[in-house]
């Protein structure tokens, strides 16, 4: 069953949450798989993990409580949010495994545009290299298989810009939130939190780091992306 992938443009944050947990708690075992793909005025979503202190000085920026995983985060124009809407029971795989494909596909969408996307152990998300966002070379915090009885260590975002944010909520095995892929943004908004929870992390988008496209390109691809991915 394919996917039935939407580009909205520019909606509202909060009617297309509702819109989203509609659409979770009315589908049936026989409802399409959907992916909608939009931007949102600016504003700040703060996640169920997330806590006031990490919102250093929002100002006239809107904060808004959100069910999805994670904790702050900022959103606004210039920055290309996909929601997939799956049924994982259908689709026969797991949540664990559906944040992979989701973060798969936000680094293909950045291969196409010739920027290498890395993982980071402990930290959903992806991230670049603020001195080569070419380079292939591998991370050390990239995630690996941990020693027998070894802790978690803290992540290390030593040299890295976040460029992608992930938050998710799972209902009835359906997924609804997801996946901000920043393009050309204004980054400031992004100073006055700790983002993600963290603090000091520094956030870019494509255009900081030398690829200039336009909104509508990064969605296509990104929508590509995630419909390859999330498939059966």
């Amino acid at each position: 069953m394919a996917i039935d992938l939407r580009v909205l443009g520019r909606v509202d944050y909060a009617a297309t949450v509702q819109a989203m947990q509609d659409y979770t708690a009315t589908r049936a075992a026989e409802t399409v798989d959907a992916l909608w793909i939009c931007e949102h005025a600016p504003l700040y979503t703060q996640g169920l993990a997330g806590k006031s202190d990490h919102l250093l000085h929002p100002g006239d920026i809107p904060v808004v409580a959100t069910n999805r995983g994670g904790q702050v985060t900022f959103h606004g124009p210039g920055q290309v949010v996909a929601y997939p809407l799956i049924d994982l029971q259908r689709a026969g795989y797991f949540v664990k495994e559906y944040v992979y494909r989701v973060e798969e596909a936000a680094i293909r969408t950045l291969a196409h545009f010739g920027v290498t996307g890395h993982r980071v152990a402990g930290a959903p998300g992806i991230y670049v290299r603020l001195d080569d966002p070419h380079s292939h070379a591998l991370l050390p915090q990239r995630p690996q298989k941990r020693p027998e009885n070894g802790a978690i260590a803290a992540p290390d975002f030593t040299g890295l810009g976040k460029i992608a944010a992930l938050g998710i909520k799972v209902s009835r095995h359906c997924t609804y939130h997801g996946v901000a892929l920043n393009v050309a943004m204004d980054l400031e908004p992004f100073e006055r939190i700790n983002p993600c929870g963290y603090a000091g992390l520094r956030t870019v988008d494509l255009s900081t780091i030398g690829v200039h496209t336009t909104w509508e390109e990064a969605a296509q691809v990104l929508g590509q992306q995630l419909s390859i991915r999330l498939a059966p």
